[in-house]
């Protein structure tokens, strides 16, 4: 039985999937829900209730967002491991390190997730903009704290947190 919906996709883009993490979708949730619950207590702040098109509208964007970074952050995190993860059981099949997807083609796809990622964000307010950029120093520092920590998770938390400060000032 297949471990994943991936599994069902054409064989040409489960490398792609793989690399975006889509088998595992646990990341995305966890990207996507601090977003929400900043959107609901920006509500909460604004004394108004969460029921507005707009409201709909922006949990949309950052299901979409949350999807798309997620995997984008995945796939610089495996261009940058891509010679360790291959001497690694756990890591060598993983699309880069496999030979199924070449460095220059992830580079690629992490610039479309990024580009897809900045046409959601310049639809919030400056602040926002700045803030949600700026994360993306937590995303490339992510995998050189594997290198100098044992608490690399802990960045990661700061990371996949990081929607909770930028959704309550929409």
């Amino acid at each position: 039985m297949p471990a994943s919906w991936v599994e069902h996709a054409p064989r040409a883009f489960r490398p792609w999937l793989q690399l975006m993490r889509l088998d595992r979708p646990i990341g995305t949730w966890l990207l996507f829900w601090p977003c929400v619950f900043g959107l609901l207590l920006g509500a909460a702040a604004d004394e108004r209730r969460f029921l507005e098109w707009h409201d709909l509208y922006l949990v949309v964007l950052f299901g979409i967002g949350a999807l798309v970074m997620r995997g984008a952050g995945c796939t610089f995190n495996d261009i940058v491991d891509r010679k360790i993860d291959a001497q690694v059981a756990r890591t060598h099949g993983r699309p880069i390190p496999s030979g199924a997807i070449s460095v220059r083609q992830a580079v690629l796809l992490l610039i479309a997730q990024c580009l897809v990622g900045l046409l959601i964000l310049v639809q919030f307010n400056l602040f926002a903009i700045i803030l949600g950029a700026s994360s993306l120093l937590l995303v490339a520092a992510y995998p050189f704290m594997k290198r100098i920590t044992w608490w690399p998770q802990a960045w990661l938390g700061l990371t996949f947190n990081w929607g909770a400060l930028l959704a309550p000032g929409l």
